[in-house]
Formats: C-alpha cells, structure tokens, sequence
C-alpha cells in the first residue's frame, strides 16, 4: 500500500483502488494528461490515446544508453500470455513455462540475481538520440547536454533454462561495441518475430494508471518468447557490465485503460 494525493484527499492505494480517509472507496483517476503508456498487449491495437510524437529512428542509428531486465514480461503478448499476478514481481510468462522439463528448471545459483530457471524475462535495449555513453539507469539515455531526446526500447522476453545450449546472453551485451560511431549491442533478437511498433513511456513498478511516467517512448517489442541460458546471465553480472546490472527489476502492471494506449497501426 502506498499514500498519494489525489485532489487533496489523502487515499490509500489498494489494488488499483483508493480508499478515502473516510473509508469510502474511489475509483483512482486515470493520468490521461501525460501521453500514451506502456507496457501493453501488444495483440490489441485499440487505444484512444491520440497524443502524437515522432516515432525514433531504428536502433541502429541510434545510441545504446541501457540495458535491464524484469521479472516477469510486462508486456503482455502472442507467445506470453499467463497471467502471473497483479504484483510488483507479477506480470507475465511465457506460454511454454509448463513444459519445461527437470533439468531446464534446476536451481543456477549466481551473480546476477531476482530471476530463476523457469521464470520469465523481460529485456529492454534502451537507445537514445543523444550523444551518450552507455551507464546506470535510465538517466544516462537523457544526459544534460542533449534537449527533447527521441528513446526507443527494443524488448524481447525470454524463458529462463538450466540449459548451456539455450541462447547466451552475452552475444546480445554490449561490452563496449561500437559500430558506425555509435553505441551497439553484439546483437539483438532475430528469431522472435516482426517487432510490434508503438508509442508509449517508460515502465517499472513505480509507475500505474494513475501514476503514469511523463517519458515518450518508441516500443519494439518482440510477439514471441525465446529461451536463455541462465548461466550466461550470471557471466554478465560477473564480469561487470557498464550499466551495474546484477538483479532483475520489477514489473509495471499492463495498462488497459483505452484512454492511456495510443492506437496501432
């Protein structure tokens, strides 16, 4: 639970909800005056949200400023669909969780911490317009220097596996690779399916459907779930990567508010 100021009320936040000093309960108030969210369904392209801003140019005339992981998907999408609950650690799995055998699932104990074998995960490759070295958090993709940035996330989400023969996470890093002047991952998801493109904003648990992230983001997600190799996960952290990476983050809830979701193409 959590105390917010909504109208000068002070509300206590319960599942979605808030409750009034007097103990009647309201409805939260959606924060339609900050643009379109995310993380979304990405198989519905309904959204009334039609707040317009120029979609960021594909990631490879950008600059890599980020990368970071959840636990589950926040995304909701064609290959992970199970519900997993309505929790900071909640989210989504991907739909081949329960076929995993005994081995796929065997504890991997390790550097990087917040995800296990048969968890599901979510990447996100944060990249900017600015020219920025690739660092901690979300604010080395937004240096002082550099004015009305244009961000974009490329998402992929994963199933964990105790399995050396799954994809290695390392090939997918950055560890310092330039290309053409710019900051780059080794390389990013291929396999997965035509990445959905749309606008939304910046994720993670501190943010709700009436707490919304005033960032504007570009989204390429991708609709399918591949498997990775949780070793190589512990090989990222354990050899240091520039963005201080050692634990898996928490999950902002799916939006679902028409009004919050930009429509699709």
């Amino acid at each position: 639970m959590r105390a917010i100021l909504s109208f000068g009320i002070a509300l206590v936040m319960v599942g979605g909800f808030g409750v009034a000093a007097d103990g009647v309960a309201a409805a939260a108030e959606l924060c339609v005056d900050m643009g379109p969210q995310a993380p979304r369904d990405i198989g519905s392209p309904q959204g009334l949200n039609e707040e317009a801003f120029p979609l960021a140019p594909v990631a490879s005339e950008m600059n890599l400023c980020n990368i970071h992981t959840h636990t589950n998907a926040e995304h909701k999408g064609p290959g992970f669909g199970i519900f997993v609950s309505d929790e900071d650690d909640g989210g989504y799995a991907c739909n081949e969780t329960p076929s995993l055998s005994g081995a796929e699932l065997a504890p991997v104990p390790g550097a990087y911490h917040g995800v296990a074998p048969g968890e599901t995960l979510e990447v996100h490759w944060v990249h900017t317009s600015c020219d920025a070295t690739p660092g901690e958090g979300l604010g080395a993709c937004v240096p002082e220097t550099c004015a009305d940035p244009l961000l974009r996330v490329e998402t992929q989400v994963f199933l964990v596996v105790n399995d050396p023969d799954a994809l290695d996470f390392l090939t997918m890093a950055y560890g310092g690779n330039i290309v053409d002047g710019r900051h780059q991952a080794k390389t990013l998801p291929t396999t997965t399916g035509e990445p959905v493109l749309y606008r939304g904003s910046t994720t993670g648990p501190s943010y709700d459907q009436s707490n919304c992230s005033p960032a504007r983001v570009t989204w390429s997600v991708r609709p399918q779930c591949a498997k990775l190799d949780i070793h190589s996960l512990h090989r990222w952290a354990e050899q240091g990567n520039a963005f201080n990476e050692s634990h898996s983050h928490g999950v902002r809830q799916l939006v679902t508010a028409p009004e919050l979701l930009a429509p699709m193409d």
